[in-house]
């Protein structure tokens, strides 16, 4: 099994964070796929599934993720249900520490085919998801530090 964790400090309320970690819209941005079955819009609640789709590596995937745990404000995780992974599961943390949200990321999975697998994990799958996860929680310090949450969020679901 391989584990991949990232961190970030974000200089905002912790319930921001929280949502625009779960919003859908600005997930896919950084993933370079689209939701294309179960909820495919707003912010994801527990129990939610999607399915996701695009290409990557020159071959198409999809990737079925389910929300399986959820503790608003504070923790979420989303598991696959299906796609080219053997596992994969990513645990987000956020923590409120001295006025900022602290984001929190573990990746852990694992993919078929025994030694070949962990070789493709090792030399390409773990680099290419550290990036797409730095990639990740810059853009949601950006958004959440920024105006431009308010593109992702209906205002009744939070206050200023």
């Amino acid at each position: 099994m391989f584990t991949i964790s990232d961190s970030v400090h974000i200089n905002a309320p912790i319930e921001r964070c929280f949502l625009l970690s779960t919003n859908i819209e600005l997930v896919g941005k950084t993933l370079g796929m689209k939701p294309i079955e179960g909820k495919t819009r707003g912010t994801i609640a527990p129990g939610d599934k999607l399915l996701w789709a695009g290409w990557k590596f020159g071959f198409p995937q999809m990737h079925e993720t389910l929300i399986t745990q959820y503790e608003s404000p504070v923790f979420f995780q989303d598991t696959m249900g299906r796609g080219r992974f053997k596992r994969f599961q990513h645990d987000h943390h956020l923590f409120y520490i001295d006025g900022r949200t602290v984001l929190n990321d573990k990746i852990r999975f694992t993919l078929p085919l025994s030694w070949a697998g962990r070789i493709v994990a090792r030399t390409i799958l773990v680099p290419y998801i550290s990036r797409v996860l730095r990639r990740r929680m810059k853009l949601l310090k950006k958004v959440a530090e920024s105006q431009e949450w308010r593109k992702y969020l209906p205002e009744e679901t939070l206050a200023d």
